[in-house]
């Protein structure tokens, strides 16, 4: 059913949701911006980041936009194999930035930095914690479409579920691409 923009209501209100996700990053990303630089005690982010390990992270989060893409043309061509194949490997990638983002945390919390260390550590892992859960429901996703493919529930004609997917998992690889530079980039 499509709306008088002319675009699916379920597009649409993907759409409409990625802008409050808009809304919702913009206040974390500024909330961190804010506090940035301004803690009292370290570790500070000079201390504790891997600046190449992260950047590993974020090509592999990067590169399952490219087999998204990949995952939505094969749809769309009726090539169910190949449609498997490309959500299973999104998801893979998706895990494997998890996976990456875990030993991270996993490691700054070795190093001395928690939630509640200092304004760097509170503002940090809100961000980067919220982001990772977004990774997550997006791999959760993905998997739920590869099943409803198995199955015989998703086709050509049902293309749209996986655009619509597709939509969120940008948004997440975007959102990632202005983490990583403000927060990791930047002095």
């Amino acid at each position: 059913m499509h709306t008088t923009t002319g675009l699916d209501h379920r597009k649409l209100l993907m759409w409409l949701f990625l802008g409050s996700d808009c809304m919702f990053f913009g206040s974390l990303i500024g909330t961190y911006m804010a506090y940035r630089g301004r803690s009292l005690s370290g570790p500070l982010p000079s201390e504790v980041f891997d600046i190449p390990y992260t950047s590993v992270s974020a090509f592999v989060l990067l590169m399952s936009s490219l087999t998204m893409v990949l995952a939505l043309a094969a749809i769309q061509a009726g090539d169910q194999r190949r449609l498997r194949i490309w959500l299973i490997t999104t998801a893979l990638l998706g895990m494997s930035f998890l996976g990456g983002q875990f030993y991270e945390f996993n490691y700054f919390v070795h190093e001395g930095l928690g939630l509640s260390t200092n304004l760097f550590g509170s503002s940090f892992f809100v961000l980067t914690g919220f982001h990772g859960t977004h990774v997550a429901i997006g791999v959760l996703w993905l998997l739920y479409l590869t099943a409803a493919s198995r199955f015989g529930r998703l086709n050509a004609e049902q293309a749209l579920y996986v655009e619509i997917a597709g939509l969120y998992w940008h948004f997440v690889d975007i959102v990632w691409i202005v983490i990583f530079t403000l927060v990791y980039l930047l002095p």
